[in-house]
C-alpha cells in the first residue's frame, strides 16, 4: 500500500473510532442494540413523536431515544415512509440511536376495545423494522388498564395471537407494559403462545403496585423481559422509592444486556435538560460501579 493511501486509511479509521466514542453506535445506526446503552422516552423530554427530540437527546448526552408511533391527530404518522425517513435522518445527524418504539396512545384508545388500534399495532411492526429497532412498547394504563378485566384480557390475547406471527417473522417484540404482576403477565404470554410477546418492565410502576420488583425481574428473566424503564415519579433517579443498586444487581444476575430507558424522573418545576443530564449521570455511574 502506498504511504499516502495508508495514511488516508489510518486517518479514516481513527475518525470512525472517535465518532463511535462520541456517538455510540455511529457505525451501526441501522440496527442499534448496544449493551446497556442509555436512552429516554421522547414524551419524558417533551418531544412526543417529534424528530427534534434527537437534538435534545444529544444535548442531554443520551445514547438513544424511545420514540412514539404518533397520535390519533396525526394518524400515527410514523407509519408513513416519509416520516420514517425524517426520523432516521435526525437519528443519524445527531448520533442518537432509535432505541425502541412505543404506542402510548393505547392508554387513551384501548387496544382491548378500540378497533383502530389493531392496525396501529400491526403496522408498528413494520415501523420498528424500518427504524432498525426490536421492541414495541404497548401501553395498558388509563383506559387500557387490564386489572380485574378478564374480558379485556381475553380480547388482548385474541388480538395479539393474530398479529404475533407477523412479529415473529420480522424479529420484532410486542412488549406489554401494564399494572399486572409478573405472574399475570406470564399467564397472558402463555395464552398468546408467542416468543415475540414479552414484558416491558417499569421499576417505578411495579414498586407503586407493591410488587417485589427484584423477584419479578428474576421470574421474568431475559426470556420475557425485553426492555426496562428506569423511572421515578416526581423525583430524580436515585432520590425516590426505587433501590436502583438492587435493580442493577438483579439485571446483572439475569444477564440483561439491552437498553436502559429513562422515564419520568422529573421533579415538579424542574427544567428537562439539567434534570435529564443528572438522571443520565446517575445511571452511568450506577452501571459502571
Amino acid at each position: 500500500m502506498k504511504n499516502f493511501d495508508r495514511r488516508k486509511v489510518l486517518k479514516s479509521m481513527a475518525c470512525l473510532g472517535v465518532m463511535t466514542v462520541v456517538y455510540p453506535g455511529y457505525g451501526n445506526m441501522g440496527r442499534y442494540l448496544p449493551a446497556l446503552s442509555i436512552g429516554a422516552c421522547d414524551w419524558s423530554i417533551g418531544k412526543t413523536s417529534d424528530p427534534e427530540g434527537f437534538a435534545l437527546a444529544r444535548e442531554i448526552g443520551l445514547d438513544g431515544l424511545q420514540v412514539s408511533l404518533g397520535t390519533p391527530q396525526n394518524d400515527m404518522h410514523l407509519r408513513k415512509t416519509a416520516v420514517q425517513q425524517v426520523f432516521l435522518e435526525a437519528s443519524r445527524e445527531h448520533g442518537v440511536g432509535i432505541a425502541s418504539l412505543a404506542i402510548g396512545e393505547l392508554n387513551r384508545v384501548p387496544y382491548k376495545s378500540a378497533p383502530e388500534t389493531e392496525a396501529w399495532v400491526r403496522d408498528s411492526i413494520d415501523v420498528a423494522n424500518a427504524l432498525g429497532c426490536t421492541n414495541v412498547l404497548l401501553a395498558f394504563f388509563g383506559e387500557g388498564d387490564l386489572r380485574d378485566d378478564p374480558e379485556g384480557q381475553a380480547e388482548v390475547v385474541r388480538r395479539l395471537r393474530k398479529v404475533a406471527p407477523k412479529a415473529e417473522a420480522m424479529g420484532v417484540n410486542l412488549a406489554i407494559e401494564s399494572w399486572l404482576s409478573a405472574e399475570e403477565h406470564l399467564k397472558l404470554i402463555e395464552a398468546i403462545g408467542s416468543p415475540n410477546v414479552k414484558v416491558y418492565y417499569d421499576v417505578a410502576n411495579a414498586t407503586e403496585m407493591g410488587y417485589d420488583i427484584f423477584r419479578e425481574m428474576e421470574l421474568l428473566g431475559t426470556e420475557h423481559l425485553c426492555e426496562i424503564h428506569f423511572k421515578e415519579n416526581g423525583n430524580l433517579l436515585g432520590q425516590g422509592k426505587v433501590d436502583f443498586e438492587r435493580v442493577k444487581s438483579t439485571l446483572e444476575k439475569i444477564g440483561y444486556e439491552n437498553w436502559i430507558i429513562i422515564e419520568g424522573a422529573l421533579p415538579n418545576g424542574a427544567e428537562i435538560l439539567p434534570a435529564y443530564q443528572q438522571n443520565l449521570k446517575f445511571v452511568r455511574q450506577l452501571i459502571r460501579s
